[in-house]
């Protein structure tokens, strides 16, 4: 039994003739940085900091410092989610890394020469984050919000103060008392 499969370009001739080979088909606007082993390190998301490690053909997604771990998972999850339906990482290499809070997976190789698997990974990076930019900038804004509600209350949320007579004892922690354990201890021993 044999099958043929046929894949045609959804573009005319004239738009294939125009696309020059090795002209940049696209441009992505990220945080990104470029290490000395030339590791692409991208910063854009405030809960992980992505690696693409080249020469092992690896992407690591870090934790960010302070955010809890149950965040940073689902977040890791959804990226990697993504890019495994891309088909840009090997479904069963996803998994823990050996930094706390982190996760990897392989990225797979390019069956063509004209094809780089790494800028395919970037670009599919930036599609997510742009998904992704609305939901951590609205929780970025209600933060603020709420920062400006406690800090700075409108009138129908604040009272005034006034005069606060002084009492000689105020409070539940009265002068003279013993606390702690080790004070309470002593009292009872005598």
């Amino acid at each position: 039994m044999s099958i043929k499969v046929s894949v045609t370009d959804p573009q005319s001739d004239e738009e294939q003739k125009q696309i020059v080979p090795g002209a940049p088909q696209a441009t992505v606007k990220l945080d990104m940085r470029k290490a000395v082993d030339g590791s692409v390190l991208i910063y854009d998301h405030p809960d992980i900091d992505k690696v693409i490690i080249r020469n092992k053909q690896k992407i690591v997604l870090i934790g960010g410092y302070g955010i809890e771990l149950s965040e940073v998972y689902d977040t890791q999850n959804h990226l990697f989610r993504h890019l495994v339906k891309k088909g840009l990482v090997q479904h069963d290499s996803v998994k823990g890394g050996n930094i706390y809070g982190s996760m990897e997976g392989i990225i797979l190789g390019s069956t063509s020469e004209d094809t780089n698997p790494i800028q395919l990974t970037i670009f599919q990076i930036s599609k997510w984050m742009d998904q992704e930019r609305p939901y951590f900038q609205a929780q970025r804004a209600y933060l603020e919000r709420e920062e400006d509600r406690l800090l700075e209350p409108d009138d129908e949320d604040s009272t005034e103060l006034g005069e606060v007579p002084h009492e000689e004892s105020k409070g539940s922690i009265r002068p003279g008392w013993i606390r702690g354990p080790f004070g309470l201890y002593d009292m009872w021993r005598t």
